[in-house]
This record gives structure tokens, C-alpha cells and sequence, in this order.
């Protein structure tokens, strides 16, 4: 009926899950999240930015999938409520430079010796200077909770399968740093779980006590598991190539690396508007190539790899066209995008940037939905 089917010696072997294919590519994921990231940076309309964070925060609630790792979002929602915060006390405390009439509360000004010029703590604290740092760290913000929904939308692993081979054993580090914290967490949940159940305090001191030692144990046992199936497959294996080559990866890499760097930070001043993408494409190329050849070193194979179909180039379309189209309207019309606090006005909506950001939710209408968690104690049926 639908959990095993038989194989031709009569063994029964694991149905395909319906759908397991249909997956979207998760290297789409991740320039998509980036793109609207890029967009974030171009604005600092506060409208604007909590509509690219409504974007992707629904995305990220119709696609994400039952796995702990896409737990993350909260993590990284609470992290951009941390910024707004910390930026803003930084202004009460350490003041700004934006000068302003209205004056929201006045606290004791700390003299400072004549070295730290330019520098107070305390003394007069505006409504102009508050907003300006509100406005900052909600870009800031909105770049973290787009990072965030990547995050919670892309599986690790099979991003891991997708990374050209000289990327490969840097990747297999990276993935296990980004699923430790959240089967980390997972086991903390279970066994408080599992302490309450049996009328045993989950908190405190005590709780605290024991619930770290199992949780410990456990982290030993998949670390000692996962060297071990790190082994077993070959880990660290390179391929021997002529010098001339190794050279020439290295060259080309770190130019590249190097004119990525630049480009984008050309991209994202104005003053480096003229030589940010011409740097930007020179560096990718370089770096590309220099990857492809650092390839030839690691022997790797792929099962079933990822396919990157149509869907996969429409939502990283999507992203890109909402970073294209933010960047335009940043240049047309800056002061739409960039609403200025002296005098202190409050902020429209601009209306074809505030449409544009809309293509950010194509993905959640052409992705397939995530599966149901099932229930693994039961029987499979023949």
C-alpha cells in the first residue's frame, strides 16, 4: 500500500518518499535570501525593510521544512532584536552626530579628559538622533533575518553535495558547525521532556546538572560517529597535480577572492558605483576558475545530486529582481529610500520599490510544501 515495496529477490526495500526529489535546489535558497539581503542594504526606509522582513518571515512560515536546523529563524529573529537594541542604546549613551531640536530626555553628561574629543557619555538625547539609529539598525536587522531564512530553508547537507570539490572539506567543517547548536538543542528539549515526564526538575542547578551530562555524552557519540563515517568515505583523500597548477589555483583564487571583496564593496558605497560590477564579475570569474581546477585535487563523488531546474532559477530570478529594482529606485529617487530624519519627517511608502519587493514571495507559491512529520513508530505496511 505504501511503505515498502518489494525488489526483485523478494527483500523488501524503502519506497521513494513522494516529492523527496521535487526539493528545491539549496544553493537557490541561499541567493535568494543574499539578494534580499542586498536589497536591505540600498534603503533604510523603515516601511520598506519590515516589508522585506514580512517577505521572507512568510516564505520562511509556508517553506520551511520539519528538521531541527530549520529551528534556527527564531534564533536569528532574536538576534536582530538584539541589534535594534544595543543600537539604540549606544545612541542614548554615547550620543550621535546628527544634530536635532527635539529633545527626548536629558541624562548626567560624564566629563571625558581632552584625548577622548568627540566622544560623550550622556547629556542630551533627540528624537533625530534616535531615529537615525533606529533607521541603521533595521537594515542591519533585516540583512540578519534574511541570512536567518536562508538558514532555516536550506538543508546543510545537501548544500554540502553542491560545493565544488576544492570547497569541499572547508564545507563538511561548516556544516557541522551550523547542525551542532541545533541537535544541541534538540537533545536539551528531549531529556527535560523526558525529566518531567518522570516528576524530576528540569530546572535549576540541579536540572542543569542532570541534563548537561547526557547531553554531553551524546555530543561525544556523534562526534566519534561522524569521524568515523568521515573515514570510512575518505575524508582528507587529495589527488596529485603538477605544481604549475597548484600555483595557478592559488593565484587565481585568492585574486579572486580578492576582486569579489572589492567589487562588492564598490557596490555597496556610492562612491564605487562605476568599478563595483565590472570588479565584482572579474573576481567571480577568477575565483570560479580557480575553484574548477582546485577541483581536480579531491576525489568526490555525488549520489543523486541536486538538480537546478527551472524553479531553481525563477526564486533566485525573484531575488535578484528585487535587489535590481531597490538599487534602481535608490538611484532615481533617494530620498524614497533613504527618508532623512533633519528635519524629522515620517516616512512614506514608496509604491513600484514597495511592489518590487512583492517578487520576494514568488518562492512560496512554486516551491513544493514541506512534508508532514510522520510518525517513525509505526509499522511499516507491504
Amino acid at each position: 500500500m505504501g511503505g515498502t515495496r518489494q525488489s526483485p529477490e523478494g527483500a523488501p526495500t524503502p519506497a521513494r518518499l513522494p516529492g523527496a526529489r521535487a526539493s528545491l535546489h539549496p544553493g537557490a535558497w541561499w541567493l535568494w535570501a543574499l539578494a534580499l539581503g542586498t536589497a536591505a542594504t540600498r534603503t533604510t526606509n523603515p516601511l520598506l525593510l519590515a516589508l522585506l522582513i514580512a517577505a521572507s518571515a512568510y516564505v520562511v512560515a509556508t517553506r520551511r521544512p520539519h528538521t531541527p536546523w530549520s529551528r534556527s529563524y527564531s534564533a536569528f529573529l532574536k538576534l536582530a532584536a538584539a541589534v535594534i537594541v544595543i543600537r539604540l542604546a549606544f545612541a542614548v549613551v554615547l550620543g550621535s552626530p546628527i544634530p536635532g531640536t527635539h529633545t527626548v530626555l536629558t541624562l548626567p553628561e560624564v566629563p571625558l579628559p581632552d584625548w577622548a574629543q568627540g566622544i560623550r557619555l550622556g547629556g542630551r538625547v533627540t528624537a533625530e538622533a534616535l531615529t537615525f539609529a533606529l533607521y541603521d539598525a533595521l537594515r542591519l536587522a533585516t540583512l540578519l533575518i534574511c541570512v536567518g531564512a536562508a538558514n532555516a530553508l536550506a538543508n546543510p547537507s545537501r548544500l554540502l553535495k553542491s560545493l565544488p570539490g576544492a570547497l569541499y572539506e572547508m564545507g563538511v567543517a561548516v556544516v557541522v558547525a551550523l547542525t551542532f547548536a541545533p541537535n544541541l538543542i534538540a537533545d536539551v528539549q528531549r531529556l527535560r521532556a523526558a525529566r518531567r515526564l518522570r516528576g524530576r526538575p528540569d530546572k535549576g542547578v540541579r536540572g542543569l546538572l542532570h541534563v548537561g551530562l547526557p547531553v554531553l555524552e551524546g555530543a561525544l557519540e556523534r562526534s566519534v560517529a561522524l569521524a568515523a563515517a568521515m573515514d570510512a568515505r575518505g575524508y582528507g583523500r587529495t589527488a596529485d597535480v603538477p605544481p604549475a597548477v597548484r600555483r595557478t589555483t592559488s593565484a587565481l583564487t585568492l585574486g579572486g577572492l580578492l576582486g569579489v571583496c572589492a567589487g562588492t564593496y564598490g557596490l555597496l558605497t556610492a562612491e564605487g558605483g562605476t568599478y563595483g560590477v565590472p570588479v565584482l564579475l572579474a573576481g567571480l570569474t577568477a575565483a570560479l576558475a580557480g575553484l574548477w581546477l582546485g577541483g581536480r585535487r579531491t576525489l568526490r563523488t555525488r549520489y543523486r545530486p541536486d538538480a537546478w531546474d527551472a524553479r531553481a532559477w525563477l526564486v533566485t530570478a525573484s531575488g535578484v529582481a528585487v535587489a535590481a529594482l531597490l538599487a534602481l529606485a535608490a538611484s532615481r529617487d533617494p530620498a524614497a529610500l533613504n527618508p532623512g530624519v533633519v528635519p524629522l519627517v515620517a516616512p512614506t511608502l514608496p509604491l513600484w520599490p514597495a511592489a518590487a519587493v512583492l517578487i520576494g514571495l514568488l518562492p512560496a507559491f512554486i516551491t513544493p510544501a514541506p512534508e508532514a512529520a510522520t510518525d517513525t513508530r509505526k509499522e511499516p505496511t507491504t
